[in-house]
């Protein structure tokens, strides 16, 4: 009987198709992520939530858009629309960005992610990138309904469409950066813990209860801190820079001349929230 081992063809064949590296898983991930924002590819019950608010978001809009086009009285703006819906922002956020990345903790399933084309900064810059425009579109389209409901009924021709057009282009960056903004929070706190409710319950948690912090330095004796009071806050900070920017004082917020503080806080928030996002996952990749 002979002692030498037999090699048996299975039919198995090396791959010899494309490989297409980092630039493809990249892509790949942040469609995932997109699709998940909006529950696409999931449940029924994963899409309730984030269509339910897109839905009141479009319906908001449409309202707005037909009375301006009855009555011809405007609602709220372009940059007002947002506020408006900033409540909505953060549920939206508090459901999504679990989602996005506070599932793939739980499930133990990031030391495959991170295993070799894929790095960590690629996972996090897409799941940011998925969060933001997200976000966006969630302001965005709406704020486009708005824009195509003035546009077929203005009175002055092209030269109003022209006109309306410039107004949305500010509007849509605007919403870029409470898409920023908001993001880059909630993607950090759900970082923090694999479990959804808990990451939710932070997110809404750091948006509400710097609210009240605000309220407490707006009433202070010294006008510097209530002109900085803002600062204290997610979203009065984005209304300090919209004030700032479009010389508005009908918000309820007094900036004062701090008006270029509010945007360097707002800058440095982003960034600070990504580069501790991005920490944390190469300290997870490093495990």
């Amino acid at each position: 009987m002979s002692e030498a081992g037999v090699i048996h063809d299975i039919g198995y064949q090396r791959y010899s198709g494309p490989r297409l590296g980092r630039a493809a898983v990249f892509g790949a991930l942040y469609q995932h992520g997109l699709r998940a924002t909006f529950g696409l590819g999931r449940s029924a019950k994963s899409k309730i939530f984030p269509w339910g608010v897109a839905s009141v978001v479009l319906l908001v809009a449409v309202i707005n858009a037909a009375v301006r086009s009855q009555t011809g009285t405007l609602l709220f703006d372009y940059y007002q629309f947002n506020d408006t819906m900033s409540w909505l922002v953060i549920f939206f956020v508090a459901i999504v960005a679990p989602e996005l990345v506070s599932r793939d903790l739980r499930a133990g399933v990031l030391p495959l992610y991170f295993s070799r084309p894929l790095r960590a900064a690629d996972y996090v810059w897409a799941k940011v990138a998925a969060l933001i425009t997200g976000v966006w579109l969630l302001l965005g389209v709406p704020q486009l309904i708005m824009f195509l409901g003035a546009a077929f009924t203005t009175k002055t021709g092209m030269s109003g469409v022209w006109d309306e057009l410039g107004l949305l282009m500010p509007g849509w960056a605007y919403s870029l950066l409470w898409a920023f903004v908001f993001a880059s929070i909630s993607l950090l706190v759900a970082s923090l813990t694999g479990k959804r409710a808990f990451a939710a319950g932070g997110i809404v948690a750091v948006f509400l209860m710097t609210a009240p912090v605000v309220g407490v330095l707006s009433i202070m004796p010294s006008d510097t801190a209530q002109h900085l009071a803002g600062l204290a806050s997610p979203i009065s900070l984005i209304n300090g820079v919209e004030i700032w920017l479009r010389d508005r004082t009908d918000l309820g917020l007094d900036i004062g001349e701090f008006g270029p503080i509010y945007a360097i806080e707002a800058f440095c928030l982003i960034t600070a929230c990504l580069l501790l996002l991005l920490a944390r996952y190469r300290k997870v990749a490093s495990l």
